[in-house]
């Protein structure tokens, strides 16, 4: 990678001869077409030991997918936003406990959908108000118009006055402010449903900052952290790395969903999704996972407190996500999983049936990227593919196995 020289994997309990298992499995993918390329990194106690590209990053165009290749990271944009408004709560700017509607007072008293259609739903008043901890752990009542399981979600999806970060096409505060118009889906605090949350904490860090949201992760985050390819568009001297996205279509053949020459993403966009709008590279990433690995700090650059990012990191659920949700789309399983400030945590690997630390953190993005952080093992994992949906191949938890399998120490 552009930012850290591969060391020997033994030089950090890891064995060669068994991450070449991540190499065959990652041209195993490609090879049989149901992944156009791919890029897995490992690193541990500080050290690359493991980076591997594989097949293409644009298939029409016959680009080679290369270790600078710029991916759609969608919803690993959330870790940093939560970084964000945590910075903001290190300056007393605000309590976990705080009502949003402090800030945002379009959030004052919410109602709770309790039936009834899109037509006409029946609500009640909310016991309370959404606080800060309910949208960083995604308690908050909120939910996504691609969910499509109850008239809430076909609300946001509607053509006038829908909720959809993604493309709206207006500016952050009206998005929000719409939002906030629509019944909750389960009472504050009450139920796990992955949902927009992020997307409403990129307002706050915009309102409480006082300035644009992504003025403000740019200047605070991204460029403190020497993120230099992460962003909320692609600038013309980079359009040559953007890669392809796709979808798995008939058979496994790989559908193009976006263009990387006609993307969206070309150009700025007036409202910038701080749950799932950036794009980035593997090395930048690496350096996000080297700073939380820190507990806050990159190349002598501080921007959380240790105990902070202790908070952030620990499970704040009464339980896994199961325990606190209807398990429909997320980017996790739920069993044996908690939640913490904007990040799963692994609570029990025999529960949740895969190899791994009590502690470790992780999450995804749509398009089938994903990364974990082991403190306990201090490790780092990365990967970035583009297929969507995530929930198309389980190549999260196939991952999972082979890297752990390769600690030797």
């Amino acid at each position: 990678m552009d930012t850290l020289p591969l060391v020997t994997p033994e030089q950090v309990g890891l064995s060669a001869a068994r991450l070449d298992r991540v190499r065959t499995w990652m041209n195993g993918w490609v090879d049989s077409g149901k992944l156009a390329g791919m890029i897995t990194c490992v690193m541990r106690k500080g050290e690359l030991a493991f980076a591997e590209v594989a097949g293409k990053s644009d298939l029409a165009r016959n680009k080679p997918m290369r270790a600078d290749t710029i991916f759609r990271i969608y919803s690993m944009t959330k870790p940093l936003t939560s970084v964000a408004i945590m910075m903001l709560y290190e300056e007393g700017r605000f309590q976990l406990d705080d009502p949003i509607s402090k800030f945002i007072p379009a959030f004052a008293n919410p109602r709770v959908m309790v039936g009834g259609s899109r037509g006409k739903i029946e609500t009640v008043p909310a016991e309370r108000e959404i606080n800060f901890r309910d949208l960083l752990t995604h308690t908050s009542g909120l939910t996504y118009g691609f969910m499509e399981s109850n008239p809430v979600d076909a609300a946001y999806r509607a053509k006038q006055d829908g909720v959809d970060f993604q493309t709206a096409d207006t500016c952050l505060k009206q998005v929000v402010e719409r939002q906030a118009q629509l019944p909750l889906i389960a009472q504050p605090g009450k139920a796990w449903n992955y949902s927009v949350s992020t997307d409403v904490l990129g307002y706050l860090v915009e309102v409480i900052s006082g300035q644009p949201f992504e003025k403000y992760l740019k200047e605070k985050v991204i460029d403190p952290l020497g993120m230099v390819d992460t962003d909320f568009h692609v600038p013309a001297a980079k359009h040559d790395r953007f890669a392809a996205n796709y979808a798995a279509g008939a058979g496994g053949k790989l559908d193009l969903i976006d263009d990387p020459g006609k993307s969206r993403y070309l150009a700025p966009r007036k409202v910038n999704s701080g749950g799932g709008g950036l794009v980035s590279t593997a090395s930048d990433y690496l350096r996000f996972c080297k700073f939380m690995l820190n507990k806050g700090e990159l190349d002598g650059v501080r921007l959380l407190g240790r105990k902070t990012v202790e908070l952030m990191t620990m499970n704040h659920l009464k339980g896994d996500m199961a325990d606190m949700g209807t398990p429909r789309f997320s980017e996790s399983t739920y069993t044996g999983i908690g939640f913490g400030l904007g990040f799963s945590v692994m609570i029990d690997p025999a529960k949740a049936y895969i190899a791994g630390t009590p502690g470790e953190y992780a999450w995804g993005g749509a398009a089938s990227t994903a990364f974990w952080i082991d403190p306990v093992e201090d490790m780092a994992v990365v990967l970035l593919t583009q297929l969507m949906p995530s929930s198309t191949y389980p190549i999260r938890r196939e991952l999972r196995v082979l890297t752990y399998q390769a600690i030797i120490d």
